[in-house]
């Protein structure tokens, strides 16, 4: 009732009550053929088409988007990067953590409000598979925006790695105890808005807001306009005090808000340089970055004038701190924590030798039952860390600060991005600056909020962020290949509240069909939820991704035992010699369903 009553005055603070809209879209999921680079191959679209659409709606608008599974041979979901999902938690996306796997023929609803205004995205978060192209712009339109009247027209402007190999093979590859150096799948080229000819119209006297979007897997993005400022408004769905930069660096999963403007002395084509950064360290040159992956997008004034410019008069990067953005609102660094939670990040080896990404000394490993239907059915046991198994559980309560600090150990930086919250970054230390020394000084005043941060190698992160949204929300790096490796972490949110949640009928429905239990602890015991017996706590040596494995037989979603289930987890075990006898683990395009 209190939530509903915060929501309400939300939205009549926004004045958008008036034209609050339900906007209902049908997808489809669908394999497709293409070529963005002149390198045919199957990518996964929607309703038959890729790139996949641009979906686009208005502050305190409520989205419905009825998904169906028409790939026949794998699952899918759908997250949505930087919604908070307030009130919607079982919305969010991930699979095995707050909802099943879509199985093939199968359809989920997802229904959410739109209570921020900004650039986010979604994508698929099932097991690696957004890679293979299932990702696309969410633009949240604000009938209140501070910046309107100071432009005249929008660019979404989208980057990404692309790999010619599909995402299970990639991976197969990269988990393997041969992979010593942890090293991930590097991409074969870069995409600007999925294809390689990119042209936007540019007229003399207007002014464009440019939304630059990262939907990379691995590589970090720069980007560079000649001949012309950059003025920041937004970054990752926060309005910025305007701010003058002349290079940008986005990691994966991060968005940026900014204007140029056409003046009078403008003539010509002017080129927008990207590059890919796929070094450990690109400010090192002992270390001799390199930038193999560039990709020149224009804007034109006359398209008969030639492209001429110079593209590659980069010799270094310098690219803004945006650490250093000033939130518009002024709002003051949260004065003190909670709860404090530090996280040390480092690659490590299983107890079989297969190279992990560990948090605090252990890998994220997906359990039985997925985590927030956990923390809905055992009860009062569910402020116990003990009964959502080996997900490096943190469990917070409703109104606390937290405090969260990331030690990067590791000799290349990585975003990190938090489900469900824009958190406050207090600092972000140099690189090589060494772990968090204990002490809470010479933090930023007026903080940048954002959902991902770049921590950089060998460094630090000081976040800090209140726990107002009741749900389980993963924090992990937004390197694809390092979620698959376990650089992931959950927070269970104000557990009292999620007692009893009610999940939507179709959400069960499909882990029926998966054979996925939906009650009892992390095994799906309902009898005594302490009991740790038949939690997963080592990673399966086979990796099949999201490829559909129909269970063996009926289960029941109510066992009292964990090891009486058959886990999505262990029937691709089971399946997977049969898995690895296709060529490189891939489907050949005779066994596409287009």
């Amino acid at each position: 009732m209190m939530w509903s009553l915060l929501l309400s005055l939300a939205l009549l603070c926004f004045g958008t009550v008036a034209r609050a809209a339900v906007v209902t879209i049908n997808w489809n999921v669908t394999w497709v053929w293409a070529s963005p680079d002149g390198f045919g191959r199957p990518v996964i679209g929607i309703n038959n088409q890729w790139p996949c659409p641009k979906l686009e709606a208005t502050l305190g608008d409520t989205l419905i988007v009825n998904l169906y599974n028409g790939l026949g041979n794998q699952t899918t979901g759908l997250h949505w990067h930087g919604i908070n999902q307030l009130q919607t938690p079982e919305m969010d996306g991930p699979s095995g953590v707050v909802q099943c796997p879509t199985p093939p023929g199968s359809s989920v609803q997802y229904k959410f409000l739109l209570d921020e205004p900004g650039t986010f995205w979604y994508h698929s978060h099932e097991k690696g598979q957004y890679p293979d192209g299932l990702r696309g712009p969410l633009i949240v339109q604000d009938p209140n925006d501070p910046y309107k009247g100071k432009y005249d027209e929008e660019i979404v402007l989208t980057v990404s790695d692309w790999y010619h190999q599909q995402s299970i093979p990639l991976v197969q590859a990269m988990l393997n105890p041969s992979n010593t150096l942890f090293r991930p799948p590097f991409p074969d080229t870069i995409l600007v808005n999925d294809k390689k000819d990119v042209k936007f119209n540019f007229v003399k006297g207007k002014t464009y807001r440019i939304r630059l979007i990262n939907m990379s897997a691995f590589a970090s993005a720069f980007l560079w306009i000649d001949s012309h400022p950059l003025t920041m408004i937004m970054s990752d769905g926060t309005y910025l005090q305007t701010e003058t930069a002349y290079q940008l660096h986005a990691s994966s999963a991060q968005r940026y808000d900014f204007l140029i403007s056409a003046i009078d002395r403008d003539s010509g084509n002017y080129p927008i340089l990207l590059a890919l950064d796929i070094n450990r360290d690109f400010r090192n040159a002992t270390l001799a970055p390199t930038f193999p992956h560039n990709q020149t997008a224009w804007l034109v004034m006359d398209e008969n004038a030639p492209y001429t410019r110079p593209t590659n008069n980069i010799d270094v990067w310098r690219p803004a701190d945006d650490t250093h953005f000033k939130p518009l609102d002024n709002l003051a660094m949260i004065p003190s924590y909670d709860h404090l939670v530090q996280f040390d990040f480092r690659f490590c080896l299983d107890a079989n030798g297969y190279p992990r990404a560990c948090l605090n000394g252990k890998p994220f490993i997906g359990q039985k039952v997925p985590s927030l239907y956990t923390a809905a059915t055992v009860g009062g046991n569910n402020t116990n860390p003990v009964v959502y198994g080996q997900i490096n559980p943190v469990v917070v309560k409703k109104g606390d600060i937290v405090q969260l600090v990331i030690n990067n150990q590791e000799a290349a930086g990585h975003p990190f991005h938090l489900h469900g919250h824009r958190f406050q970054i207090l600092d972000r230390a140099r690189p090589y600056a060494g772990d968090w020394p204990g002490r809470d000084v010479n933090y930023n005043p007026t903080p940048n909020r954002r959902d991902t941060v770049t921590v950089w190698s060998w460094s630090h992160a000081v976040l800090r962020f209140r726990a107002t949204n009741p749900g389980v929300w993963l924090f992990h790096c937004h390197i694809e290949w390092h979620v698959e490796m376990g650089l992931t972490a959950s927070f269970i949110e104000g557990p009292e509240q999620l007692r009893g949640h009610v999940f939507p009928e179709d959400h069960l429905e499909n882990c029926r069909l998966g054979g996925v239990p939906t009650r009892g602890n992390a095994a799906g015991n309902t009898v005594n939820p302490l009991d740790t017996t038949g939690m997963l706590t080592i990673s399966p040596t086979v990796y099949t991704g999201a490829t559909w494995i129909p269970p063996v037989a009926n289960t029941t979603t109510t066992p009292a035992r964990g090891d009486s289930i058959s886990s999505p987890a262990r029937r691709r075990a089971a399946a997977g010699s049969r898995i690895q006898r296709r060529d490189a683990g891939v489907f050949e395009d005779s066994e596409l369903v287009f």
